[in-house]
């Protein structure tokens, strides 16, 4: 299949998506919604694939959202709108593989979309967060909502008020846990991709049943959510177990973090 916005590999069972619009920042449009909502079902659907890889090209921006220059399609209808960024979102589109994200350069409005559904987060010494929405006059709702799921909301409204007049740099997001390691730009994509193999190499019903009860608790109360929780055990665990011979389970030289 043919891409125009990203580029698109699979190799030791980690798909690698690449944002390839350098020359708008990476920024989406109409067609790059429209392909990561067939990418998303592919890799939903692809038993090959354990887990992704999530960069962006270019060295200004990891992206900096919405292509304000191009638009995207909406319905005369109002009430039969819908939010076209959860084309871009891998829980919404019900993708329990985890996802590895890469970002560096710039961060901003929509590009929280993936940053907010990924579940691990590393970053560049260079990058910077920032929300522009209230700058613009543009009220600032679904990139907030999704990051309040992730840091202090006293810091995601520090972001949606502050608009264009404050960015967050790399040091500060993972003061705050957005993002769990800072590299040098240099050693950030193969960093990245270290993490994805090394998830990718355990069981897969294991990892997936942990991904999605973790983001569906979210949605839930305690109690329901230790409920399902425990149901996902009883499913998961004994495929899980069944791809592994645990007495064979080397013994890893295991790293500090």
């Amino acid at each position: 299949m043919t891409y125009t916005t990203v580029t698109y590999e699979v190799a030791d069972h980690v798909a690698t998506i690449t944002l390839n619009r350098p020359e708008a920042m990476n920024s989406f449009n109409e067609a790059m919604l429209n392909e990561f909502a067939g990418i998303w079902t592919r890799v939903r659907e692809d038993d090959d694939v354990h887990a992704v890889l999530l960069r962006a090209a270019g060295d200004r921006a990891f992206s900096s959202g919405a292509d304000v220059k191009q638009g995207f399609e909406r319905p005369d209808n109002v009430w039969t709108e819908e939010d076209p960024g959860a084309r871009l979102s891998p829980k919404l589109n019900r993708v329990w593989k985890p996802v590895v994200c890469c970002v560096h350069g710039i961060a901003a409005g929509g590009a929280f979309y993936w940053i907010n559904e990924s579940d691990i987060v590393i970053a560049s010494d260079d990058a910077t967060f920032f929300d522009p929405h209230v700058s613009y006059g543009l009220t600032a709702a679904l990139e907030p909502i999704g990051l309040a799921r992730k840091i202090p909301v006293g810091e995601v409204m520090r972001i949606a008020l502050l608009g264009l007049d404050e960015r967050m740099s790399a040091r500060r997001a993972h003061e705050i846990g957005l993002v769990s390691e800072v590299l040098p730009r240099e050693e950030l994509w193969a960093r990245g991709a270290e993490l994805a193999r090394i998830i990718a190499a355990k069981p897969p019903a294991a990892v997936q049943g942990t991904v999605r009860a973790v983001w569906e608790s979210l949605d839930s109360g305690r109690t329901e959510a230790l409920r399902t929780g425990m149901l996902y055990t009883h499913i998961g665990n004994p495929l899980g177990i069944a791809q592994v011979d645990r007495s064979a389970v080397p013994t890893r030289t295991w790293k500090l973090r």
